[in-house]
């Protein structure tokens, strides 16, 4: 019996009860019990929920809430599609304009990761049409991103500016040493 199996069993005999990460990683006998808990979600479809997804459970705390399991949707964006719309998309956030590697706005200790984000949702009809697909990092890609429309600090006008294309970024820099009488 593999560890995702033992896992899978662990929650299903603890549903409705609070198991912590210390636990999950002992009954499965490995550290990349995270994985394993995201492959029973993606492609099981077992609701099991953490912190992210529910307001009374601390960071290291998993609930599996019922077994009744959601539909899978498969996942079909190939790493040919992915690459092409991280580049379409200046390997840059489109919400908040971060980068792959830039520090992560709510953990320092962490560096942002790019997703391909599908601007409808599969599950209410979307598609994996280019048309369809953005890129997000990892802190928007969890529902994080700041709602507000972005006020004109720099930071925010920084981060406009990196979701341009080069070619713009390039004219907005040409007019920048111009105004500044910047010399190359």
């Amino acid at each position: 019996m593999g560890a995702r199996d033992r896992i899978r069993d662990f929650f299903i005999a603890n549903v409705g009860k609070v198991v912590t990460t210390q636990k999950i990683r002992s009954v499965g006998g490995i550290s990349e019990y995270a994985r394993r808990i995201r492959e029973l979600r993606d492609e099981e479809g077992y609701q099991i929920k953490s912190h992210v997804d529910r307001a009374d459970l601390k960071p290291g705390q998993y609930i599996l809430e019922t077994l009744e399991r959601k539909p899978v949707i498969a996942r079909a964006i190939s790493p040919q599609l992915r690459n092409e719309i991280l580049e379409r998309n200046g390997f840059t956030c489109q919400l908040c304009g971060a980068g792959a590697g830039d520090p992560d706005p709510f953990n320092p200790n962490r560096k942002v990761r790019l997703h391909v984000d599908h601007i409808k949702p599969i599950s209410q009809g979307g598609t994996d049409d280019k048309e369809n697909l953005r890129v997000l990092c990892s802190a928007c890609n969890q529902g994080r991103a700041n709602v507000q429309p972005p006020s004109d600090t720099a930071l925010n006008l920084l981060a406009r500016i990196r979701k341009l294309p080069r070619a713009e970024q390039e004219e907005i820099f040409d007019f920048l040493k111009r105004k500044f009488h910047v010399d190359e």
